[in-house]
């Protein structure tokens, strides 16, 4: 803390941000989601190849524990938003690296289930949304710059983890690459976030507050947040179902599978564009005007997906452009609490904000290929889905009209009219 003023002065707060805890919380990340998200991506077909274990329930196990994720994430938001979010990114790094141990050792695919709900639990500490909570606390005016550097880092962790679990594998077969994965994570989360995170953390008043709604849980009833959440989740599911729709459509135009392959890879580069861009963005564009562009940037390529032609270079153009437009709602995600409720009850409102998103991440892919089922074809799903971002894009516009605010001097009505 700074030096208090006057006798019965309210005493400064220092909420500078820390030294060390955006890189500490760069490599944690990314490394979370290298060990409990991507390492299963690669290893999952051989440990139903070798295990004979239904491949459907194994990645079903992946979605369960991705909404075990999201709806923890509730209560951890609050827990962060009370004490800081040491304590619950440190259980979350020993949690997480026990439910990879538990993979591991599983005897059973059922067992295997239970571990990987455990690895859930853990990654509610881990992922994102505390990381954001963090970030969001300590560095103040300067949190976009820190959350697009988390994103940007983070976003290789798929880069990184899938060939070094594909090598550990060939070394060491699936268990002994889940027990290594378990110690690494352990080694390096558990004592980045017991030392690094521990900086003072000074909750805010009341006073702090410019809202009338002092309550969280006025302003999660509110029809403002309640028409963000849907929004948020209607885009989010159309990302994931069309993400992992993108390779079988492409082969479906005729693309091979490598080629396919190639361009959903180079997609991803998209998405590292839009993080570099959402600065720029954020400072030049309201609230409301950048959600909305960027939430029908994500529903823009996945409909002219649905109709463009099997051409190579066009197909590609628009992978890249879906990355971009999944890039720029990420960080729409991290930033839309504070910019909308202010930052002084960002982890609270957020983790009950992420509940449904992750929710719809879990389930998009499940859900695109249902309807691609249904329809007899996955460009009918892109088009469904496709439509299902835009009416996202449309509630979020609606939610985030100036006319539909409280009165008052939030940081909101600033940040919808600027």
């Amino acid at each position: 803390m700074t030096g208090a003023g006057r006798a019965g002065d309210p005493v400064a707060v220092d909420r500078t941000a820390p030294r060390g805890v955006l890189a500490a919380l760069c490599v944690t990340v990314t490394v979370s989601y290298g060990t409990l998200y991507y390492a299963f991506a690669v290893l999952a077909p051989e440990i139903s190849r070798r295990e004979d274990w239904s491949l459907t329930v194994l990645t079903a196990g992946l979605s369960a524990a991705s909404l075990t994720a999201g709806l923890l994430g509730i209560p951890v938001g609050r827990a962060i938003q009370r004490s800081g979010p040491r304590q619950s990114m440190t259980i979350g790094a020993v949690v997480g690296s026990a439910g990879l141990a538990g993979m591991a050792a599983s005897p059973t695919q059922g067992w295997f289930f239970a571990a990987m709900l455990v690895s859930g639990v853990g990654a509610a500490g881990l992922f994102y949304a505390p990381a954001f909570a963090a970030l969001t606390h300590w560095y103040g005016a300067q949190r976009v710059r820190a959350l697009t550097a988390l994103t940007l880092v983070a976003g290789f962790a798929s880069t990184i983890f899938a060939p070094l679990t594909t090598q550990l594998n060939e070394w060491l077969g699936w268990r002994a690459s889940y027990v290594v994965l378990a110690g690494l994570l352990l080694v390096i989360a558990l004592p980045a976030h017991a030392l690094v995170l521990s900086h003072p953390w000074h909750p805010h008043t009341a006073a702090e507050v410019p809202r009338q709604e002092h309550h969280d849980r006025d302003v999660v009833r509110s029809r403002v947040f309640v028409l963000v959440a849907a929004a948020g989740t209607l885009i989010t599911v159309a990302e994931y179902a069309s993400l992992v729709g993108l390779v079988p459509l492409l082969i479906d135009r005729g693309v091979s599978p490598e080629a396919a392959a190639w361009v959903l890879g180079i997609g991803g580069a998209g998405q590292v564009l839009g993080r570099l861009f959402y600065p720029w963005l954020a400072r030049t564009v309201g609230v409301r005007t950048r959600a909305t562009f960027i939430a029908t940037l994500v529903a823009a390529p996945i409909l002219l997906l649905a109709v463009a032609p099997g051409s190579a270079p066009l197909l590609l153009v628009l992978s890249v452009a879906a990355g971009l437009g999944r890039g720029l709602f990420t960080l729409v995600s991290a930033t839309l609490v504070s910019d909308v409720w202010g930052p002084e009850r960002f982890a609270a409102l957020n983790g009950v904000l992420s509940a449904p998103l992750s929710a719809a991440g879990a389930l998009g892919p499940f859900a695109g290929a249902a309807v691609a089922a249904a329809l007899g074809g996955h460009g009918p799903m892109f088009a469904v889905f496709g439509v299902v971002a835009l009416l996202g894009a449309v509630l979020m516009a609606g939610a985030l009209r100036p006319a539909a605010m409280p009165t008052t001097d939030s940081a909101l009505d600033r940040a919808v009219v600027g």
